[in-house]
This record gives structure tokens, sequence and C-alpha cells, in this order.
């Protein structure tokens, strides 16, 4: 994952305020030069009435890209991607319509502390107040429908009716994403971005974001209260979990780990915060699915340390993770709680854990016992010539592929688990969504990971029933002349809910995956397909891919069976549909 150790809290401009002719002096500029200010440089939109106006005075700012979006919900979701790089991204939609269709992908941003700048065209100023009905409404003179629905998945909801107020409106909205690390609405009524007014006269003044800060006593407190936790111990262990990267604590827990000594794992949805390349680090530990041995190690210590954890159905693989709250030491953004107490507030993540990496006593035994039992993983058995090609067979190639000039993204489903087991070198960066899990998320975000760190290469892997969901805006990758590597896993249906709970609803339509890319290709723009069905077929593909077609858009479709899944998956799915399964408790 990227962007997790960010240290800036005031967001400075090199030149001074400067006056600014009267026709740019608007509105939609103000918000183009906000955007870029905060490190936006690409919008992902989808137009409609209300927002033309707005469109056309943001892309007068020559800065800020406009990346047009074949439908508002992968808009959303490559916002999503851009700001797992960039910390930061945007989308531009039109009113309900646009807003309903995008609310998904910004409920998904909310769940993964991503700040997004939801920004909607909204009715005329004079509509407000009246008893008309509008387009793009469901039929009632309210036009509050789609403020009442954001109002759940955002941390601010602006609706900018009056230009009065709109540069306090504007400034605030995007200011409270910053701090508080996730989406905000801002709605723009239709008429307002082209008008000037005084108050945008002015370059804006450089954002200033107060610093939080721990409360010194209370950090020293929680410091020396977990130092006697951990000293108790024989075996400590510690474990990084996604909030590392809300928290910017990304380095200090890797500083914690160098002075402890200690056995260092990371949760499935951390994967990539930290280099894996530590000499302390096991693996992954996602319970009976995590990597071989780290499960062990972890449940078997008799205190552990989790920085930032989410602990929900899926990352606790149905609620079976062998885990004692007595002996846990959980580190959340802003509080600590030491077993069953007590608890610290108004203590920051960060600065909790650099004071323990200066007093903690180094202690290397779980790591110790960890390289004792480790037995090195195995390698799948070498294929027959032009044998069907499996799943593992796949990713022991994509191993070979990996390097700090690429990047993974994992859709929701098999590929979880199968990306878990690669092996990032340093640089390399790594996404998924675990924590809503949207199934199709990850063509959106592929799109707007790719645009903002072009000079990597993505490398997404796809299941074909995602796929259906989103697969149109492949063809806005093209446009931009991106060059990602798209791995389509073909296996005839929703291989993730089969292993939940199977039923026919799970088969799915089979489409000619590559012959679909080709027709959003139509002989426009960079892009290169390739169906396989053998390693032979895949080895192939892959050289032409890094090599001959390196600067392309690559598709390459890979057929496999459709009960080839990973153990992890087949053991995670059944622990899933035991904890969905459960009866009632008795009334």
């Amino acid at each position: 994952m990227d962007n997790a150790n960010g240290t800036t809290s005031c967001i400075q401009n090199s030149h001074s305020s400067s006056v600014i002719a009267s026709p740019d002096a608007t509105l939609g500029r103000h918000l183009a030069r906000r955007l870029l200010e905060i490190g936006v440089e690409d919008v992902f939109s989808v137009p409609g009435d209300f927002n033309l106006t707005l469109l056309d005075h943001l892309i007068a700012e020559p800065r800020l890209k406009n990346v047009g979006c074949c439908n508002e919900l992968n808009a959303g979701y490559a916002a999503d991607g851009y700001a797992r790089s960039r910390g930061v991204g945007a989308c531009v939609v039109t009113f309900t319509v646009g807003g309903l269709s995008v609310i998904n992908a910004i409920a998904g941003a909310y769940s993964e502390n991503l700040p997004i700048i939801c920004i909607v065209g909204g009715p005329n100023t004079n509509d407000y107040g009246t008893n008309r009905i509008l387009h793009h409404t469901i039929g009632l003179p309210d036009f509050s429908q789609e403020l009442r629905c954001f109002q759940t998945v955002t941390c601010y909801q602006a609706v900018i009716n009056n230009l009065e107020d709109a540069l306090e409106q504007i400034d605030r909205a995007i200011s409270t994403a910053l701090i508080e690390r996730k989406p905000v609405y801002i709605s723009i009524s239709c008429n307002l971005p082209a008008t000037p007014h005084p108050t945008f006269s002015r370059d804006p003044i450089p954002f200033f974001l107060s610093p939080r800060l721990s409360s010194k006593k209370g950090l020293e407190a929680a410091v020396d209260a977990a130092v006697a936790f951990l000293s108790k111990a024989v075996k400590p262990v510690m474990i990084g979990g996604p909030k590392l990267r809300v928290a910017k604590a990304c380095d200090a827990f890797a500083e914690l780990a160098d002075s402890s000594g200690y056995a260092m794992a990371m949760m499935p949805s951390a994967k990539g915060l930290v280099a894996e390349q530590h000499p302390h680090f096991i693996g992954t530990y996602w319970g009976a699915v995590g990597t071989s041995y780290c499960a062990e190690i972890v449940e078997s210590a008799d205190a552990y340390l989790f920085a930032g954890p989410v602990f929900n159905d899926y990352s606790s693989v149905g609620y079976s993770l062998l885990i004692k709250r007595e002996k846990a030491l959980i580190v959340q953004p802003d509080r600590v709680v030491i077993g069953n107490g007590p608890a610290f507030g108004c203590v920051l993540m960060k600065d909790f854990l650099s004071e323990l990496a200066k007093k903690v006593k180094k202690n290397e035994t779980a790591y110790d016992n960890y390289r004792r039992i480790f037995v090195p993983e195995g390698t799948p058995p070498k294929p027959e010539p032009n044998e069907p090609l499996r799943v593992n067979v796949l990713f022991q190639h994509v191993q070979k592929m990996l390097s700090a000039d690429t990047a993974v993204i994992a859709e929701t489903g098999d590929s979880w688990f199968n990306c878990q087991k690669l092996k990032l070198p340093e640089g390399c960066g790594y996404q998924f969504q675990m924590q809503y899990g949207s199934i199709g998320w990850s063509v959106g975000a592929t799109l707007g990971y790719a645009q903002s760190v072009p000079k990597k290469r993505v490398i997404s892997f796809i299941g074909d029933g995602s796929f259906q969901v989103t697969a149109q805006d492949v063809s806005t990758m093209i446009r931009c002349d991106q060059k990602p590597i798209i791995f389509l896993i073909n296996n005839g249906g929703y291989t993730i809910e089969v292993e939940i709970h199977d039923g026919p609803y799970n088969v799915i339509k089979n489409w000619n995956y590559t012959g679909l890319v080709d027709a959003l290709h139509n002989g426009e723009g960079n892009c290169w397909t390739q169906k396989v069905r053998t390693e032979e077929e895949l080895t192939e593909a892959i050289a032409t891919a890094t090599g001959e077609k390196k600067d392309c858009l690559c598709f390459i479709e890979v057929i496999v069976h459709r009960d080839d899944t990973s153990k992890e998956l087949l053991e995670w799915g059944s622990r899933v549909c035991s904890a969905n399964g459960r009866p009632p408790n008795p009334q």
C-alpha cells in the first residue's frame, strides 16, 4: 500500500497570494485550484446537465485533468484507487441519478478511510424553496434525498446554493476530508460555477491543518503501562492492521519492530503497509487461512500488540481467531487499550509506537520459535505439456513479475487469497478492498491507481463475475494511455460465493472477454489481448506483456477449472458459511 507515512500537517503553496482576473474569479476555478493544492491532478467524472458548467471551469485550469468515466460507480472506484496512492481523490457527477450511482463507491471509501471529494452538480438556486418538481429526482419537490443518503457515508456535507459562503463551505469540506481521512460531499448549484464573485478574486490562502497532538501525560502513562504489560510476557508478538495507514504510523510500527525484536505479522488488509523484507516479518495473520506458521506463533503468544486492527467476520475468518482479550494490547489511531483495561484516550498511534520503541525491552523469543518451526513452502507440481492451467501455477509466474516498479490490485474473491501469498519486493504497491468487499471495485480502482502513479506497471487480478459488473472502464484506461496488465480469471462464476454457499445463481453467462476488450479498443489506443489455457501459453503471454507490449494495456484471459481455488478460500468459505448460518439466539 502507499501514502502511509505522510507527516505534512500544513499544505503550502510556493507563490504568494495574488489578484485573479475577474473572469477567472469564479467558484469553479477556486475549486480547481483547491484540488490542485491538495494533490489532486485528475478528477474522475460523468457529465450530466447539472454539472456541465462546473466541468467547464474545472478543465479550464490547465494543470487539472478530467478523466471521463463510463459510469458513476467506476468514477467513484477510480477516485478510491487514486486516493490510495495520492492520499486524496475526487469525482464529479450529476444530481441524484449520478449521486446515488456513485454512493456505493463512496461508502467503500468511507470504510477504508480514504478522503474523496465527491462533487455533485445540483439544481439551479432559483429552484430551492419552491414547489417545483425537477428531472433526475424521485418526483417530489424535495431536493434533500441525495443529501440524506450521503450523510451516512461522508464525514461532511456542503450544499452550496449561494455564493456568499461558497468559499468557506468548499474549504471546510476539503479540510475536513483531509483531517478525518473520510469522503466528503459537496453539492454545487448548476448556475453558480461560472459566476465571478469578490471572494474568489485572490489566490486561495494555503490550507493550514492544525496537527493533532497526543496528551503528554496520557502518552507517558500509556507507554509506561504498555512496557509493564509487555515486560511480563515471555514471547510477545506484534501485528499491524489497516488503520496504520490512516494513523500515518507505518514507519513507527517498523521502528518498534526493530527495537523490540518481536515477531511481526500483518493483518490481510494491511499487506504492503510495512516492507515484507523486515528481518522479523513472519507473514499474514489471518487465522486458519494466513501464512503458514504465522497463526501458530501469534495465537500461542502470551502478549500480542495489535496496531490499527479491524476485527470483522472476514478478517477473523468467521470469528474463529484464537485471540484472548486479556493478552492483547490494542493500539487504535487515537486510543490505547491494554488487556481488559486500562484504556488511554487522546494518545496518537504514531506517537505511542515511537515512544514505546524507546523503552521496550528486546525480546526475540517468538521470532526464534518461528525460525525453529518454519519449513519453506513447496512449489506446485510441474504441469505436463499442454495440461490445463492451474491457478497456483499462474501465481508462481506472477511472483517473478513483481518489482519496485509494479503494483498489485486484487479483486474481491479468490484473488484475495492468492495475492496474499505473493512476496512483495520493497516498493511494490498492493491494494485490495477488504472491509467493504464490493465486487467490481478493482476495474475502477485500477484506472484511478494507474492514473496516479504513471511510472508503475499496475498488475490487476479480476474474477470473471466481478469484471462483468464494471468492465466498461477498461475503455477509459485505453483512452488515458494506461498500461496495466489485467489478468482476468475465467472460472465460470462467483467462486467466492460458491465456497460460502453454492447455488445455481453463482453460475454466470460466459463472455468472450478478450473479444469484449478488443471491441472496447476498437483500433484506438494501445491494447493487446490474449487467452491462455496452459502454462506454455501463459509464459508466452507474460513475456509479450512485459516485453514487446510493455507500453500497452495488456489483457490476459486465464481460463481455469471452475473448482480450481486456493485451499485458503475453501477453509475461509466454510468458516464464513458457519458464521452466517448461526441460528437465532433463544428469545
